[in-house]
């Protein structure tokens, strides 16, 4: 796809949100807004790919926290895909963690579900046109909050521990020794300030970093 909009045209856009009723709040609210058309919608992560490579659209609003794999996840398959589509975070979880790594996905903003639905439109607008959006109290508390100090293997084995499995089930899954298992959790524990790989876990989710 063109990375420039046609003159004319609407932009388009899919939503993918696993709650209806806030995915078709969405649709109603944009669709009322003469220069932009929302042409497809997903009620799962793993479904916005497949989406996106059937309708082209310009712009996803992208929800976090959804089965399949999560909005995050779905918006890096999409940037490394090279579809063209240009994806925004929008969610209730505004956990600072949650905007480096969208941002580090290749999101081109993050804002919260709470954003007024005329502004919500102008960032649908401004992220068509290549630019990128960010909330700016949730900019501010990310900058506050720090950076995230674990690594992408240490993240994979708290949101496994999180689930309540063993050490040797997490290290099946992970293709993993039960050693290294417990050498990352320990780590994740450290880091987080915990004293169970289960309170680092929460720790880890509260902050947004899994």
């Amino acid at each position: 796809m063109s990375e420039q909009i046609t003159a004319g045209r609407p932009i388009r856009v899919v939503l993918a949100d696993d709650q209806d009723l806030v995915r078709g709040g969405l649709a109603a609210l944009l669709n009322l807004e003469p220069d932009l058309e929302v042409v497809g919608q997903a009620g799962r992560g793993d479904e916005l790919e497949d989406l996106v490579r059937r309708t082209r659209p310009d712009v996803a609003l992208v929800d976090i926290e959804m089965p399949g794999i999560d909005g995050i996840d779905a918006t890096r398959r999409i940037v490394e895909a090279g579809l063209g589509c240009r994806c925004l975070i929008v969610t209730t979880f505004g956990r600072p963690g949650y905007l480096r790594r969208a941002m580090d996905a290749g999101a081109y903003g993050f804002v919260v579900k709470d954003t007024p639905a005329e502004q919500l439109a102008q960032m649908v607008r401004k992220v068509a046109a290549g630019q990128r959006v960010v909330d700016p109290a949730l900019a501010a508390d990310s900058l506050a909050g720090g950076i995230d100090p674990l690594t992408e293997r240490e993240r994979d084995v708290l949101r496994a521990a999180a689930d309540g499995g063993s050490i040797k089930s997490v290290a099946a899954a992970l293709h993993l020794s039960a050693g290294t298992v417990r050498n990352h959790l320990s780590s994740a524990i450290g880091k987080t300030g915990a004293e169970t790989r289960y309170e680092a876990a929460r720790l880890a989710r509260e902050r947004g970093w899994i």
